[in-house]
């Protein structure tokens, strides 16, 4: 073997040993065997954990760390003040003059003003390993455990521990007593396992962002007075014994003792959520062998019942469109549960506040791209929310075109409503017009964007945190689209559901599918658009009679390189498509549509200006347009389009 054959060879077994590593990275994993006593009295339950946790990773650990969420909400906590803190800032002033500042409406300065009974906390009374008493230091929403011996590379620790909580006033997400009437939204519960993966330990204390966890097994008892009905994560493994709807058999189980023991479990899942009211509605549906749907609501009339019922019916039309658009949902049922601030996502579950479709299509995406990718939302919150936020509107879509007239739970007047979605559906209004694009762009032109690589606790106000996750990162994949043709994306997005599913993706995992996929370079996207500010602005120049040809001039005008789609109208009605790739991406998309496509010389990106020619006159020319499918985000539409003068 020659010199340079052995390199390439070892260069090329390098490269598939990165992408085996990455495709096979590993994973902690943990057995939750959970029991509590929920007295419904005083609001407080105490209960026990016993842990089965498996250290998969190649490194010793000498201490681990636990969440407490709840310790959140008491007066001066990190949670509290950094809510208060970020209220002063000024963003402007509404339309009827008002002054808007900095507030997660949902927390403002609640939190200051909890009394005692009505604070939550989370104390971990005693935690063993093996027998041992550990030593255990509090801080506030985190638990670090110091071990009195070291937890080795590929080996299972039992962990016991006692535990006692306190439901808090419903402020953010967990609590009782909501604005909905709901007892108990029971989120982030229990002392759960912090997260260590490749970067290490995630122990992000809770501020109001959002979840990260280990994915395991988890069996859960919950005691609490017979007139509850409980929905929750997981599968009720005594349903006969409970009714409630559960029940196999549809018989009326009238219990004896004046509590009720509920065991839900559930597999391959990093969270755990119940929420428990006397006035609960359960409506369910298996609509296939290994799938039933759950719905659970307080009644007010029956507008509210249609609309319930409806939610069920719209979830069941729509799941074939999302599984073969996104990939198959793996676990054996799911529940859309009234008890939340707005929504929120957690394993097999969603809270929501009411039946909005919107919503509902948007929480039960996060399964797709939170509770089967896992991903780590305090440093990529815009591969979930974004994605997330991408995958609702598409459901949206669909179901609206395909479904939604044809609701037996609609009013006439509700018909009406949906026909007029339709129809401005129809007319298919440019993307960037779409909530996500404008939600970037009026980020972009304030002073307050950030990278969206910022850390999701560290943004310097939730107007920046909330438009880049949720607005830029759903753009990112509209405009990928852009770069790569939509349905190239749309495989994307597919195979990295398959591939990375259950294994915590990063934002070079997602890239390198899509490089793979589309044949692209596309580290500079990334680069750009994720770890920048940088923004998107091109602009038609000069046109100018060169060697007899017409040429036309471009320019960039903004900092963001990106490959241009330019189209050509003629007066005659005939038009020309003139694709100019970027020199970063080395590769073009594929032909989208009819219209006669020419592929130009590369882009350079150090060019600021650029030019192309067409065989057909000046006087030819009715119009130069750049982007003319609308899926560019470039701050600057009023320079894109040139008409000629007659």
């Amino acid at each position: 073997m020659t010199k340079k054959l052995l390199i390439v060879s070892l260069f090329t077994l390098s490269i598939l040993a990165i992408a085996t590593a990455q495709s096979d990275r590993w994973q902690q994993r943990i057995k939750y065997n959970i029991n509590v006593k929920m007295d419904v009295v005083t609001n407080r339950f105490a209960g026990t954990e016993k842990l089965e946790y498996t250290n998969n990773s190649p490194d010793t650990l000498k201490r681990l760390f636990l969440h407490l969420y709840w310790n959140a909400f008491q007066p001066n906590s990190s949670m509290d003040v950094r809510s208060r803190e970020l209220g002063k800032t000024l963003l402007g002033t509404s339309k009827t003059g008002e002054d808007l500042y900095d507030w997660d409406s949902r927390v403002k300065d609640r939190i200051g003003k909890l009394t005692d009974a009505e604070i939550g906390y989370q104390l971990v009374k005693s935690l063993k390993i093996n027998g041992v008493a550990q030593e255990l230091v509090v801080h506030e929403t985190i638990l670090e455990v110091k071990l009195s011996k070291a937890i080795l590379p590929k080996t299972k620790t039992l962990i016991d521990l006692t535990f006692e909580a306190q439901v808090p006033l419903q402020v953010r997400r967990s609590g009782r007593d909501n604005a909905e009437g709901v007892r108990y939204s029971m989120s982030q519960w229990y002392p759960k396992m912090v997260e260590y993966d490749y970067q290490g330990w995630n122990a992000n204390p809770y501020i109001g962002r959002e979840f990260y966890g280990v994915w395991g097994d988890y069996d859960v008892t919950i005691n609490i007075d017979k007139t509850y009905m409980i929905a929750a994560t997981g599968v009720l493994q005594n349903a006969n014994a409970i009714g409630y709807g559960y029940d196999v058999a549809d018989v009326n189980v009238a219990p004896t003792a004046s509590t009720l023991t509920w065991n839900f479990k559930g597999e391959n899942i990093h969270d755990f959520v119940w929420a428990a009211d006397p006035q609960f509605k359960h409506l369910s549906k298996k609509v296939r062998a290994n799938l039933t749907l759950h719905v659970f609501y307080k009644a007010k009339n029956l507008v509210a019942d249609s609309a319930w019922n409806n939610v069920l019916w719209a979830a069941e039309k729509a799941l074939p469109f999302i599984e073969k658009k996104f990939g198959k949902y793996p676990y054996p049922q799911y529940s859309f549960i009234q008890g939340g601030d707005g929504g929120m996502e957690y394993a097999m579950a969603t809270l929501l506040k009411g039946p909005s479709l919107g919503t509902v299509f948007h929480e039960w995406m996060h399964s797709w791209y939170q509770h089967v990718l896992g991903t780590n939302e305090s440093l990529f919150a815009w591969m979930d929310e974004g994605f997330t936020s991408f995958a609702e509107s598409e459901v949206s879509d669909y179901y609206y075109a395909t479904w939604a007239a044809q609701s037996p739970y609609l009013s006439a007047g509700a018909k009406a409503g949906v026909a007029k979605i339709v129809e401005r559906n129809k007319t298919q209004l440019p993307l960037v017009q779409a909530p996500s694009y404008q939600g970037y762009f009026s980020l972009a032109k304030s002073p307050y964007e950030e990278p969206m690589s910022t850390h999701a606790d560290h943004y310097n106000t939730n107007y920046a945190y909330s438009n880049d996750a949720y607005s830029k990162g759903a753009t990112f994949l509209a405009q990928l689209g852009y770069i790569v043709g939509d349905s190239v994306r749309d495989r994307i997005l597919l195979a990295y559901y398959n591939e990375w599913k259950f294994k915590h993706p990063n934002a070079n995992d997602f890239m390198r599918v899509a490089e793979k996929l589309s044949g692209m370079q596309l580290q500079w996207y990334k680069e750009y658009w994720i770890n920048s500010t940088k923004t998107i602005d091109y602009a038609v120049g000069n046109i100018d009679l060169v060697d007899g040809k017409t040429s036309i001039n471009l320019k960039r005008v903004g900092k963001m390189p990106m490959p241009i789609d330019v189209l050509l109208t003629f007066k005659d009605g005939s038009q020309e498509l003139h694709y100019i790739p970027s020199s970063l991406q080395f590769g073009e998309k594929p032909v989208e549509n009819a219209i006669p496509r020419t592929v130009d010389a590369e882009w350079k990106w150090t060019h600021p200006h650029y030019s192309f020619t067409t065989t057909k006159s000046i006087k030819d020319l009715k119009s130069i347009e750049i982007d003319p499918t609308q899926r560019l985000a470039d701050i600057n539409k009023t320079n894109n389009k040139l008409v000629v003068p007659e």
